[in-house]
This record gives C-alpha cells, sequence and structure tokens, in this order.
C-alpha cells in the first residue's frame, strides 16, 4: 500500500491515533522551557519533533556556513530533548539542523549528541544524519543539460550566473527522507534543510496516518506553541492525529488552543492561509473546520492534500555582497527631524561627489518615522526625536569603512533652510564607525524536479551509547556513493523492530514501517 506522497507502508499495521510533541518553534535559537515540554511527555507522545532552522535569519549563517544560535544554547535545548526521549524510548526528529541545516550543522548536532550520550551513560541507540548540502557543480550540469530550475517569488529561472554568485546551497527535503531513516531503524534522526511541515508529516506518515493529517500537522506544530494564546514563545504543543483530524493542546497551563489561534497561524510567514507547499504536493487549508472541544483544544477536521505531479525540491542559496559598515545617530532637532529626507539627500549627495555612485550600497534606516515598515509605514508624521542607522555594504573594506563615516558626518552639515545655529544637529552614538558580519544575499530560491525524493539527501545511520563496540563506529551508509544507489529498505528489511532496538520502551512501536521503504516522485 502506497500514501500519495510515495511513502510504502505495510498494510495492517496502522495506528488509528498519533501523538506529536512540539517542544520549540526553532531549537537553540532562545533556551526552550522545560516545564512544559515535561508536561507533554506525560501525555506518552509517540514522537518528539523540533525544527531547528530558518531562512528568517537572513543570508549570512548560510553563506558563511555559521550558526546564528550559541551553541551552548542548542546544547541546552539537545540535551533535554535527548536525554528525556531515550529515558523514554521515544524517537526523536531535528529538522534544518543548527540553524541553515548544512553538513557543519548536522555533524555539529550529531557531535553534540554523541557526547551528551556519554556524559549520561545513555543506551545505545541509532542515529541517522540526513544531509542536504547541494553541490553547485550539479546544479550547473542541470543547466547544461537544459532542465529548468524555476524560480519562485518572482525570481527568474536560474542561470549560471547566479552560481557563480553562490558560495553555499542547500536542498529543502521533504518527508521522504526521514520516513526512509525511520524505516531502516533510526530512533534519532538529525534533518539537514529541512520543510518544517515535513519533519512532523514525516512521523505521522511512517504510523500510517494519511498525507493530509500528516502535513496538516507539520503546518501547525511547526512552531510550537506559537499556535496557542496567549503568547508564550518556547512552549510545547501536542497534537493528537486521527485520520481526518488534528487536535491541537498546549502545554502550559496557562495557554490554550483555540479555532482563532488556530486558524490565525494559518497566515504566520505566509502570504496565503490557505496553502502550504511541499515537495510531494500541496496541503489544502480552505475547508479547515475549527472546533472547540473545551477551553483549550481544538480540533481541525477538513483539509486536503493534493499530490503533485512532479516531485521538486526547493534549493536556497547565499553568496556573498560585501563587507558591511553600521553607523548609529539621534536626531532631536526639530527642524531636522521634520526635514530629515533633506538632510539625507545631502548627505547622499556629497558621499556621491567624493565615491561616485557605483560600487556600494548605501542605507539609511529612519527608526522612528518608518525604520520597520519603510514604505509600507501608514504614519508620516515622525516623533519628537529620530534614531538614524546608516548602512553600507561594499566589496572594498576600506572604501566602505570611509563611504559609512561620510555618510553619517554629513548629517551634521546638511544644508537645509531655517537652521539658527552651528552645532548640535545630529548626536553619534560612538564616533565610530561598526564593521558588521560580512553581508550576503540570496541568490538562489528555486525548484528543480527531482525523480527520486532521496538522492538528493544522503544519508548515514550510526549507533551512539556508551555501551558500544566503537564509540566511534564507522558510518553506515543508507545511501550507496554517487552513479548508483540501492533502494534503502534492501537493509532495512533485517534490522530490528522499534520495539527491540536498545532504548525502545516496552510495547512502543509506531506501526506503518514500510517494508522496503522504497519511494517514488508523487
Amino acid at each position: 500500500m502506497t500514501t500519495g506522497t510515495g511513502v510504502r507502508r505495510r498494510e495492517g499495521r496502522l495506528r488509528e491515533e498519533v501523538r506529536l510533541l512540539a517542544p520549540t518553534g526553532h531549537l537553540g535559537f532562545t533556551p526552550l522551557e522545560k516545564e512544559s515540554f515535561l508536561a507533554g511527555l506525560e501525555r506518552d507522545p509517540d514522537f518528539v519533533v523540533a525544527d531547528s532552522g530558518s531562512c528568517d535569519i537572513g543570508p549570512y549563517p548560510l553563506g558563511a556556513d555559521e550558526s546564528a544560535s550559541p551553541p551552548a544554547w542548542q546544547y541546552h535545548d539537545l540535551e533535554i530533548l535527548l536525554v528525556e526521549t531515550r529515558r523514554r524510548g521515544i524517537p526523536l526528529i531535528i529538522g534544518s539542523a543548527s540553524d541553515t541545516g548544512t553538513r557543519r550543522g548536522v555533524d555539529q548536532f550529531a557531535g553534540m549528541m554523541e557526547d551528551i550520550a556519554a556524559r549520561h551513560g545513555l543506551p545505545p541507540f541509532r542515529l541517522a544524519r540526513i544531509y542536504s548540502d547541494v553541490p553547485l557543480e550539479r546544479l550547473r550540469r542541470l543547466l547544461e543539460q537544459g532542465v529548468a530550475i524555476r524560480g519562485l517569488d518572482g525570481r527568474p529561472d536560474l542561470t549560471l550566473a547566479d552560481l557563480d554568485r553562490t558560495s553555499r546551497a542547500v536542498a529543502v527535503m521533504g518527508a521522504e527522507p526521514i520516513v526512509a531513516a525511520l524505516d531502516a531503524g533510526a530512533d534519532v534522526v538529525i534533518c539537514g534543510r529541512s520543510s518544517d511541515a515535513a519533519i512532523f508529516a514525516a512521523a505521522a506518515l511512517w504510523c500510517g496516518m494519511p498525507p493530509a493529517t500528516a502535513y496538516y500537522a507539520g503546518k501547525v506544530l511547526e512552531c510550537a506553541s506559537f499556535c496557542a494564546e496567549p503568547f508564550m514563545a518556547k512552549e510545547s504543543v501536542l497534537g493528537t492525529l486521527r485520520p481526518g483530524e488534528v487536535v491541537v493542546e498546549p502545554m502550559h497551563p496557562d495557554q490554550r488552543c483555540t479555532p482563532a489561534s488556530l486558524a490565525g497561524h494559518a497566515l504566520y510567514e505566509r502570504a496565503t492561509p490557505f496553502f502550504e507547499h511541499v515537495p510531494a504536493g500541496v496541503l489544502d487549508m480552505r475547508g479547515c473546520v475549527y472546533q472547540a472541544l473545551d477551553d483549550r483544544r481544538t480540533r481541525v477536521t477538513g483539509f486536503q492534500f493534493r499530490a503533485a505531479g512532479t516531485y521538486a525540491v526547493k534549493i536556497e542559496g547565499a553568496g556573498p555582497a560585501g563587507a558591511r559598515f553600521l553607523a548609529l545617530a539621534g536626531l532631536r532637532d526639530p527642524e531636522l527631524v521634520a526635514r530629515v529626507d533633506e538632510a539625507i539627500a545631502w548627505a547622499r549627495r556629497k558621499v556621491a561627489e567624493r565615491y561616485g555612485t557605483t560600487g556600494y550600497e548605501l542605507f539609511y534606516h529612519v527608526y522612528g518615522r518608518n525604520g520597520v515598515m519603510g514604505e509600507l509605514e501608514p504614519h508620516s508624521r515622525p516623533g519628537h526625536e529620530l534614531g538614524l542607522v546608516v548602512e553600507v555594504v561594499c566589496p572594498d573594506r576600506h572604501r566602505g569603512r570611509e563611504i559609512c563615516t561620510m555618510a553619517a558626518r554629513q548629517l551634521f552639515y546638511a544644508r537645509i533652510g531655517g537652521r539658527t545655529g552651528t552645532a548640535g544637529r545630529a548626536a553619534l552614538m560612538t564616533d565610530e564607525v561598526l564593521e558588521a558580519r560580512p553581508a550576503y544575499r540570496w541568490t538562489l530560491n528555486h525548484v528543480v524536479p527531482v525523480d527520486d525524493p532521496l538522492s538528493w539527501f544522503p544519508t548515514v545511520l550510526e549507533q551512539v551509547g556508551f555501551s558500544s563496540p566503537d564509540p566511534h563506529p564507522a558510518p553506515d551508509p543508507l545511501a550507496a556513493p554517487a552513479g548508483g544507489r540501492e533502494p534503502v529498505g534492501a537493509g532495512a528489511a533485517s534490522r530490528p523492530a522499534a520495539a527491540g532496538r536498545p532504548g525502545a520502551r516496552p510495547g512502543h512501536r509506531p506501526a506503518g514501517r514500510g517494508e522496503g521503504s522504497r519511494h517514488a516522485p508523487a
């Protein structure tokens, strides 16, 4: 029997109910709240699933291959999740490891888990690493073969010039590689860059839930307590799935999941609340019905899933834009506050006289007027004082620093009418120009057609735990090297069942393990 996403599952072993616990919307970004997570564990979830990445953090972390979250906070969250789930034998899935989901992030999280397991003396468990890095040469070959790689959000189709501007790229995995890792016996799965909804959907699909139910659960649970009210970040939320329905309940006693809070969350970070696209198809939420079961729980029905005619994977990429400098100034002079645009225009002209108008980017962010929303700001009247952030991006560090200094200091000397004094027009927070991290820009936001959902996401499986014969065992590849791949399920069929794997609690075996775990495009 095959689901609408191409995931094979064993007939007669489907669960009627699946419980997914979401402890945080972004692992490590700020530390999670442990108390509500422990409360959620008392509800006996089938899986704990946590996202750990986002493109909201901007292109720098991907382009520079660095984390946006302090490693100590990531370790804090991973330690709580790993220790508590292994003690109970609950499978754990982590998506978009270390903010960007690059190989660095996956290996970093795996290393942390190995250290945590050793420190706490955890029984052996099987850890899967799913990588999502995309060699730029692979994309180049596809373009040379005439494959159209379509742009998203108004971007044109991918070109070789786009690749030349890119330093690093990742593919956003769907549910299929994660299901394959679970089929192969993984107790813990660390994913590279992955769809937020897909990491939850994978757990539900593996347990036999219909695709519509699985993907809706992923959509509503992806940010944990953001779907509840009042606002409390980093608290846990439990989703209880049955075919055709999802019941959502917060684990913090002072939160509640209402029809309004769940429906409102469908708009979070989306241009439309009605559709959620994943590699295997699209979740259609236009028919959703929200029913409050009590003051804290809401049941959702009516969602649908349409399998895609062509399986397509999103590619994210970033490349360097130059050195980045900042200067901070405060404006209190009423005349200058009222005519700040004239002052900025003056400063821009003086910069252009000396440095020209090309080879750099100059921005004035006016906080107190429209520094947050820009042209979308509905209120045009500024306050009694303004804060200016002068930002310069330039490939030449020395030139960029000079331009930023000039752009800030010329605010002192702006020649606008009505001036009666000779000083005090602007107050620099510091006379020093501040050098920020290098600037990066998004270069790739495209989708590529894929014949095999697993072929872009190489996976290795290893045993971790203090009683392992070898503390650093060689990885057990789930996929063969480039040039040929044997079906993942060829080795999975002989692996021990979940209930028999070390660390699994007695009787805990999510049904629906696929026989062979072969995948085909939806």
